[in-house]
């Protein structure tokens, strides 16, 4: 028997918010049709009254007229508690949302927190903390390393400054000594000259003869 009509127990699936308000919007429209249609009969019981005298035929179109209101009256009302009504829908939907992302957030640091506790139970203070005193203890060692590599073995440890000052003058006596043979020197007359030097007033006429000579 179930399998020909089907089981009784058997239920449809409740509309959610969304629907809800959908077939609100739909009903809403229904209703603002309704009220437009309205609005142009009163729009011609209207006309037609401008144009007639007080009378039997102008009192039952007034009869029309409040008949037709008091419908359009009736639509307006409803359709404002529709709106009221998709109003709340849409403030619960999103109300509903805004808790669906708090508690996806909430969810999300409770996993990064348990993965950070995690984690940071790994990591041993006093491990580190040796570690930087055996990296200063390296440092240390490569700059004795180096002091003991760049020292000069061409030099004593220890002169004496007075040494040093003695040297220093030394040398520079020295200097004085250099510069003064030199000097000495360019003023001396070379061993190559066969002839005397010529004086200057004498130089004219030596060439003179020299060419005449030649």
């Amino acid at each position: 028997m179930n399998r020909i009509f089907g089981s009784s127990s058997s239920k449809k699936p409740k509309p959610s918010l969304q629907d809800a308000i959908s077939s609100t919007d739909v009903r809403m429209q229904s209703v603002e049709v309704k009220v437009k249609k309205l609005d142009a009969e009163l729009g011609r019981y209207k006309e037609q009254m401008s144009k007639l005298r007080n009378g039997p035929g102008k009192s039952a179109i007034e009869q029309r007229a409040l008949r037709t209101l008091k419908q359009k009256k009736m639509y307006e009302s409803q359709l404002a508690q529709l709106q009221q009504q998709t109003f709340n829908m849409e403030s619960a939907a999103l109300a509903t949302e805004n808790l669906r992302n708090t508690m996806a957030t909430v969810d999300a640091m409770k996993v990064a927190n348990k993965e950070m506790k995690k984690q940071y139970g790994k990591i041993d203070i006093d491990k580190i903390e040796n570690m930087h005193y055996d990296m200063e203890d390296l440092l240390d060692q490569a700059n004795e390393i180096q002091e003991s590599l760049g020292r000069s073995y061409a030099v004593p440890d220890e002169l004496d400054e007075l040494d040093l000052q003695a040297e220093l003058d030394a040398l520079s006596l020295e200097e004085e000594d250099e510069g003064t043979s030199y000097l000495a020197d360019l003023n001396k007359t070379p061993d190559y000259l066969d002839e005397e030097p010529v004086e200057v007033s004498e130089a004219p006429a030596k060439q003179e003869a020299l060419k005449t000579t030649a």
